[in-house]
């Protein structure tokens, strides 16, 4: 059953649509991140789904239920924002057991509570600390127990890890996906940063203008993009025009080898990285010639740029060992397996 349901959501700021005929489920337990880039739209959707912005169209409906004129507080949704929003003049404890006390539960209740609630999120005794005295980690942990503390029925987080470190932003998305589930915790995300969606969701959906362009696990999106705005906001740019027969491609790369059933016509190919495989000499192989333009580490493989004599560059995965290096001469043949066929643009 869906916990939060989005009908037709439609949001407008003068002539432009911010959302656009939204429809949106996410089910009980499950936790699902929107991904894209500024302005997409989907800081706009956690706000109507909290009741801190009107929709101009559609319905909210939360168990079954409209949301349609019920407040922020009756929602029983709980936000946790990027810069966390902590209550500088209360301490650790104050700040946990906030919304306990605005919804009048008993002092015995709220203290325990509070425990149960940072031990769950390792700051166990913690109470009594400032929270300016916490580290960046700490602060966003105890703005995590704040959220949680009225046992909402929906969590949803802005930006939850967006101010953080890299290491510690892997750390934490690693023990909030433990935690959620733990829980059984219902949680709506939002984030720009694809490795954190990806890391934490059970579903991922990516927006483009104010739509879904594309939804599903994060498996799915990373397998298969659904247009080249997904692609490419995932990071890949071996996108080329192509037009398709026989089980191939014509493109001004060459000839490139397609999944089969790939209806004819004209298309956009995604080509992944580890499908670009390099030759020694391009011209004896019978590869695409191309020079080494650029090299990236990237920890477990080298990322190199290529530059082919005609049509845009290509990026290769390549092994650590053996990566041809700046100005060197290579060939490049496709492997069928990591090649995508784009529905749209």
């Amino acid at each position: 059953m869906s916990l939060l349901r989005l009908d037709g959501v439609t949001v407008r700021f003068g002539e432009r649509a911010a959302l656009d005929a939204v429809d949106l489920e996410v089910a009980e337990h499950e936790t699902v991140c929107v991904l894209g880039p500024s302005g997409s739209g989907k800081s706009t959707l956690l706000r109507v789904v909290a009741g801190l912005q009107r929709a101009d169209a559609g319905r909210v409906l939360l168990s079954g239920n409209d949301q349609e004129g019920v407040p922020t507080h009756r929602r029983e949704v709980g936000l946790m924002f990027q810069d966390h929003q902590l209550f500088p003049q209360r301490d650790v404890g104050g700040n946990v057991a906030f919304g306990l006390r605005v919804r009048k539960v008993g002092r015995a209740e709220t203290e325990r509570r509070v425990a149960e609630l940072l031990e769950l999120v390792g700051l166990p005794g913690a109470g009594r600390r400032a929270v300016a005295a916490l580290s960046g980690g700490e602060q966003q942990r105890v703005a995590l127990a704040r959220a949680l503390a009225p046992r909402p029925r929906l969590l949803m987080l802005d930006e939850p890890l967006g101010q953080l470190d890299r290491g510690l932003r892997e750390r934490l998305v690693v023990e909030l996906r433990e935690l959620f589930g733990r829980l059984g915790t219902t949680v709506l995300a939002v984030t720009h940063d694809q490795g954190e969606a990806f890391a934490l969701a059970d579903r991922v959906v990516v927006m483009r203008d104010g739509r879904i362009a594309q939804a599903g696990t994060p498996l799915e999106v990373w397998q298969r993009p659904a247009s080249e705005f997904v692609a490419r906001f995932l990071g890949f740019d071996n996108v080329v025009a192509a037009r398709v027969s026989g089980g191939r491609a014509d493109t001004v790369w060459g000839g490139i080898p397609v999944p089969a059933g790939t209806p004819a016509g004209d298309r956009r190919l995604l080509v992944r990285p580890a499908g670009v495989r390099l030759v020694p000499d391009g011209r004896e192989a019978g590869g695409l010639p191309c020079t080494v333009t650029g090299r990236t580490f990237r920890g477990d493989h080298v990322v190199v740029l290529l530059r082919p004599a005609d049509g845009p560059q290509l990026e290769a995965a390549c092994g650590l060992r053996g990566a041809p290096e700046v100005g060197d001469r290579v060939g490049v043949v496709f492997d069928a397996g990591e090649v995508v066929v784009l529905d749209g643009p």
